[in-house]
């Protein structure tokens, strides 16, 4: 393995808090050196544009591991091969490894996706599996090539969406699911234990990054659909439409949809007490709001301070 020690010497790459607890397991790990933790650069966030630092950055300075911020990963190739990494782990970095850097560990680059593959390859995976009502999601190792999530795979682990998850909760269960999982297959290929199968790349399909404007609901589609829409777009990046010239985010919704076709898409209405809206087919129960520049909201507080909104139509 290393060449000082009989430890796997790891070099860690990933940016958000995803990767962070898999990160944590390998530095508490006595198996594992980690030679260094590379991130994106720190980024601007919220609106005062504060720059902030990724999640793995945070975490690989507080156990005061070297971090490396290129702003493109192949201008520290160098530095890479100096450290002479047995292997390198990556989990949501959201760059493209070149394969200058892929070759250089002695065992190669294993990347931890939160999806099954074939099926979606890219970044918005958590997100697709709940759009398109699968019946379960899970995590893939595989063994990187120069291509997106089309690597060898090493191992899967599946888990249940329930009708409950979002992509919050869902990111969160794989999230936590990932350490015992990856290590154990880490370990496992090391010890040539696993033979790497290629994937059917044409089974599968690419999911690309999601923008805020992705969130807008299209109230023409039905009922069901659009239930799953939130669900997959929360927290990020949101399920929101128009109502009077300002943002409304609509943070959680019945996943029971009732069938009442009488109004125009998008028209909201009270229904058994609680806020309704109009689908393509059928209509929509509406539990939790949040308005542009204010809190979240349920449905009766936001009904309570804003009288107009029942009857209006969104856009």
């Amino acid at each position: 393995m290393g060449e000082t020690s009989n430890k796997i010497k790891v070099i860690f790459i990933g940016t958000p808090e995803f990767g962070a607890p898999t990160l944590e397991a390998l530095i508490n790990d006595k198996r594992f050196e980690i030679a260094a933790v590379i991130t994106q650069p720190d980024m601007p966030v919220g609106r005062e544009k504060i720059l902030t630092a990724p999640p793995i950055k945070i975490l690989g300075q507080k156990y005061n591991l070297p971090v490396l911020q290129p702003q493109k990963i192949q201008d520290i190739a160098n530095e890479i091969k100096k450290l002479e990494p047995d292997i390198i782990a990556v989990i949501a970095y959201a760059q493209i490894i070149p394969e200058e850097i892929l070759n250089l560990p002695k065992f190669g680059c294993l990347n931890l996706h939160g999806s099954l593959l074939p099926k979606y390859r890219g970044a918005a995976v958590i997100q697709a599996a709940i759009l398109n009502n699968d019946k379960q999601t899970g995590l893939t190792v595989i063994k990187m090539d120069k291509d997106i999530d089309t690597g060898p795979i090493l191992a899967q682990v599946a888990l249940p969406i329930t009708a409950n998850d979002n992509y919050g909760s869902l990111y969160d269960k794989l999230a936590e699911l990932a350490p015992s999982f990856f290590i154990n297959t880490l370990i496992k290929y090391l010890s040539n234990e696993i033979t790497p199968r290629a994937q059917q790349i044409t089974q599968g399909n690419y999911v690309g990054q999601l923008k805020k404007s992705d969130g807008l609901i299209n109230w023409s589609k039905s009922a069901e659909e659009i239930a799953r829409f939130i669900r997959a777009m929360t927290p990020w990046p949101s399920a929101w439409t128009w109502w009077n010239g300002k943002q409304l985010k609509i943070t959680a919704a019945q996943n029971k949809t009732i069938e009442i076709n009488t109004y125009k898409s998008g028209k909201t209405f009270i229904y058994n007490s609680g806020l309704a809206v109009q689908c393509g087919q059928d209509a929509l129960i509406i539990k939790k709001l949040q308005l542009e520049g204010k809190k979240e909201l349920t449905s009766e507080e936001f009904i309570r301070g804003q009288q107009n909104f029942v009857g209006s139509i969104l856009g």
